[in-house]
């Protein structure tokens, strides 16, 4: 690599060591990239600069936009609310199906053409009234200490943060980084580890491990995404098993949302996911004893609303991204009065499924 890696936007990280060949290891995901001097990891914006690990894209983002919570999504996390969503450049992981992929691919700095400290993102989002703050586009855990330094500015003005993650990372970092965050949603790619190592470079059990710990180890509200791409991830024993997998491990409680594929970067000569898989795939999930399953990415009334799982009415009624119908009181269902298990508030967010851009460019 040619290039020459300066100090302008970086930052010291704690999680590395050295190795006994002068090399420096990564701690902060599973890769565990071994680096020498100059050298970058596979996440691109960590490198090894000074004889320490550092973080290269601080206060630097792709650009900052207010959108529908359910667009993360979540749909039991304050409905209908606003959340500033921002992310930065590089992934740890190589997923060749990637959506974002002009983001998380990104190898050029001038991608983060935005710059906003921690504070001043905080007070953006305060004065726009932004309920919560998601870190997205990218995985977050790559930015780890970007993305604590902005939920605790953000925590000190009452707003929420969100994580929306592969959940690729290690135990220390891992419980520093939740512990800051009110909700997250968790990219579970597939349930085979011939699907994660062949489409992603990754591995299956991290991932498992990371869910299991928001389950038992915090208080973290938490949602599962899984991109359903034809022939690769999206047979019925497949997601029978994955779905019997949660509600051992997880309980039945934890919201799943089935996504609808289009082709993208490196798997553009696969089929767009067809409407009639995601039904499958509920109904599946549904059938396992999940009481709240979604889809995604593709227009289906029924699989964007949320029903009470006692008397199987309609408590909140959406279509795509609009709520229309509300019928919670006090988190229960106001026709049987069972809980439904989330965040809500007292009445629905009426920011509706706006995309607003924020300019925060700072000189």
């Amino acid at each position: 690599m040619n290039e020459i890696i300066s100090d302008r936007f970086t930052v010291p990280t704690r999680y590395w060591h050295w190795l006994p060949d002068g090399r420096i290891q990564c701690d902060l995901c599973p890769r565990a990239c071994k680096l020498r001097e100059q050298q970058r990891g596979l996440c691109y914006i960590r490198a090894r600069l000074n004889n320490a690990v550092v973080m290269t894209s601080y206060g630097r983002s792709s650009g900052f936009v207010i959108d529908p919570i359910e667009k993360k999504p979540l749909n039991h996390f304050y409905p209908g609310s606003s959340v500033l969503s921002f992310g930065t450049a590089g992934c740890n992981l190589s997923c060749k199906f990637c959506q974002n992929w002009d983001i998380s691919k990104s190898r050029q700095m001038d991608t983060l053409a935005s710059k906003a400290e921690p504070g001043k993102l905080a007070e953006a989002a305060y004065e726009a009234g932004c309920t919560s703050v998601a870190f997205t586009y990218n995985d977050p855990v790559i930015f780890h200490e970007y993305a604590i330094d902005v939920a605790q500015a953000c925590h000190d003005k009452g707003i929420k943060t969100v994580a929306v993650t592969a959940g690729y990372i290690c135990e220390a970092p891992r419980e520093d980084f939740f512990r800051c965050m009110d909700a997250v949603n968790v990219d579970l790619k597939a349930f085979t580890e011939a699907f994660y190592w062949k489409l992603t470079g990754a591995h299956l059990a991290p991932v498992l491990d990371t869910l299991c710990y928001l389950k038992r180890e915090t208080d973290v509200w938490f949602e599962i995404t899984t991109l359903l791409i034809p022939g690769q991830n999206d047979s019925d024993e497949e997601i029978q098993r994955m779905s019997e997998w949660i509600v051992e491990h997880l309980g039945y409680e934890v919201p799943l949302h089935f996504s609808a594929f289009h082709p993208e970067y490196k798997m553009m000569d696969i089929e767009p996911t067809p409407l009639a898989t995601l039904i499958r795939a509920r109904d599946t999930a549904l059938g396992a004893g999940i009481r709240y399953v979604y889809t995604g990415n593709a227009h289906y009334e029924e699989g964007d609303t949320t029903y009470c799982h006692v008397c199987q009415r309609r408590l909140i009624r959406r279509d795509w991204y609009k709520l229309l119908e509300w019928h919670l009181a006090s988190g229960c269902c106001e026709y049987c009065g069972a809980p439904c298990s989330g965040q809500f508030m007292s009445k629905p967010g009426n920011w509706g499924a706006k995309r607003v851009q924020l300019k925060l460019t700072e000189p």
